[in-house]
């Protein structure tokens, strides 16, 4: 496996026409973004890891100081998964000038959820994954379903600019308590950890009431929130949504997903649950 700094590199090393297998993190990896690259090894062609945490997703009370940088290690986990090139580019090489050009993704689904509680994130998140395909030119990229709305978000970007990449998505992994793994888990404490897992219960919970016709979908949204409230968790939101498009359920037989987040201590936690 190779590690490559530089566009000039990884075009060099990864001609256009051969295409490859794509998979885009922050670094900081663990289970699930590895079987994402699992999953990218499938398609028969190389397989590109980029890892740079993206200044413009976050906002300026966010965590982008300190979102942990562990490069050595994640390239250790990555040869072993199977990856065939990490690309980690600086801040100066990806953005060499100020990026003054963003992609300014459709408000109706990028500006509710997270969009709503994280203004400006999916723009950053576009335009970072807009370059990074631009770089790597891949044939397909792998993102997971843990960041539900980030997914569809791409995946209309993708559409909407006729891009030659095929996304796919990959499933939720998850501890042995149910947890779902995730970065920022890093963060929690050994009490935290083991309490996290009430996120998920609540998603499930939230389900099965409007599956079992337990009431209207507002007040089951706000039952759920002021459960886990109670629980000491500070929740942005605990909905129901169709999984085509994010928009409220308006008919039986819609595939749906509960999808919420909610800060426990100073730890923000995202959850989904798919099911109809």
């Amino acid at each position: 496996m190779k590690t490559l700094r530089t566009v000039a590199e990884l075009r060099a090393l990864l001609p256009e026409a051969q295409g490859c297998a794509f998979v885009p993190t922050m670094g900081n990896l663990h289970e699930g973004h590895l079987s994402l690259v699992r999953q990218a090894r499938s398609h028969g062609l190389p397989v590109v890891a980029s890892i740079f945490v993206n200044r413009l997703q976050f906002a300026p009370h966010e965590d982008f100081d300190r979102y942990p940088r562990t490069l050595a290690r994640d390239a250790e986990l990555l040869a072993a998964a199977g990856c065939d090139i990490v690309f980690a580019p600086d801040e100066r090489e990806l953005y060499p000038q100020p990026q003054t050009f963003k992609v300014q993704p459709d408000p109706a689904l990028a500006d509710i959820l997270e969009g709503h509680f994280r203004p400006g994130f999916f723009t950053g998140v576009c335009t970072v994954v807009m370059k990074l395909f631009g770089c790597v030119r891949p044939r397909v990229a792998v993102f997971g379903k843990k960041d539900y709305q980030q997914l569809m978000v791409i995946r209309r970007m993708v559409e909407q600019f006729a891009m030659p990449v095929a996304i796919e998505a990959g499933e939720t992994c998850r501890a042995d308590s149910g947890l779902a793994l995730s970065s920022r888990n890093g963060y929690l404490s050994d009490a935290e950890r083991a309490k996290a897992t009430e996120l998920v219960t609540a998603l499930r919970v939230l389900a099965q009431r409007y599956r079992d016709g337990s009431g209207g979908l507002a007040d089951l949204e706000a039952q759920a929130l002021a459960e886990l409230s109670t629980n000491g968790w500070k929740p942005d939101y605990l909905t129901i949504r169709r999984r085509e498009d994010l928009g409220a359920p308006h008919q039986s037989g819609d595939p749906l997903v509960a999808l919420g987040a909610a800060r426990l201590g100073p730890t923000r936690l995202i959850d989904n649950v798919e099911f109809s």
